[in-house]
């Protein structure tokens, strides 16, 4: 009979004690934990040690921190009718584990769902040149969208929507880059024309300057020198400028004796 109760006592010790692990759990701090009653919703815990009546009571922890999910290459037709392949990336969090919970099966398989149709919606109401321009507006207004739909019904928070990369058809490189080649022609033909128009402006400045000052044309023919002189590879004479200003004064003398005869 000692024999009988003593096995009893054990049975009994270790149902109590599987009883009381079972009602153990840990909550990361990382984690929200959800506690249902009787299928009944019953409150949230906090991360830390938490204790629940096992068969009646049942805790579902959710992972709070951000999440990545990455879409896979979608091909869209923009506004414009130009077909592109892209792929983006979103980074969301759980911000109400409550919702997350009750309101939707896998809040991770929605969200990721609701992000690929939105990515679809917004690029096919853009064109390729605002697509490509202003990449940064097309990510606000993918953020805008998918939180719209997830945050208030499901609890998660859509942190970042970004879209990656933008694969298009190869006539459209070539074409893009023609574009773009000619778009650089036409800039150096603008940037040569306006350098061309600021030198003659700025020779035309200089021919007035030296008809008036013949001081500055001393000095400009003494530069000449120093400059012909650096090269080396001539003989130079300087002629003082006096001596052609006299030449220069003789030759009308010649031609009016010239015509006299």
């Amino acid at each position: 009979m000692a024999i009988v109760i003593v096995i009893v006592g054990i049975i009994v010790g270790l149902a109590l004690v599987t009883w009381i692990g079972l009602g153990i759990k840990v909550v990361h701090q990382w984690e929200r934990g959800v506690l249902f009653q009787f299928g009944k919703f019953a409150g949230m815990r906090s991360p830390g040690l938490n204790f629940i009546i096992p068969l009646i009571n049942q805790l579902i922890k959710v992972d709070t921190r951000i999440l990545t999910v990455i879409l896979e290459p979608q091909e869209v037709i923009t506004k414009d009718n130009v077909t592109i392949k892209v792929d983006a990336v979103v980074y969301f969090r759980v911000v109400d584990a409550e919702k997350a919970v009750i309101n939707v099966e896998d809040f991770v398989s929605a969200s990721t769902q609701i992000a690929l149709t939105t990515l679809r919606s917004v690029l096919g109401q853009s064109e390729l040149d605002e697509l490509l321009a202003h990449r940064d507006q097309i990510n606000l207004r993918l953020k805008e969208i998918i939180d719209e739909q997830t945050e208030q019904p499901w609890g998660v928070l859509v942190t970042v929507a970004e879209v990656k990369d933008v694969l298009l058809p190869e006539t459209m490189q070539r074409a893009m880059a023609r574009q773009a080649e000619a778009e650089r022609e036409k800039r150096a033909k603008v940037v040569h024309a306006e350098g061309e128009r600021m030198a003659s402006e700025n020779l035309s400045a200089a021919a007035r300057i030296l008809s008036v000052e013949p001081v500055a044309i001393h000095l400009r023919y003494l530069q000449a020198m120093v400059e012909m002189a650096g090269e080396r590879n001539s003989t130079i004479i300087p002629i003082p400028l006096d001596i052609l200003s006299a030449i220069r004064s003789l030759a009308p003398a010649r031609e009016i004796a010239s015509d006299n005869r």
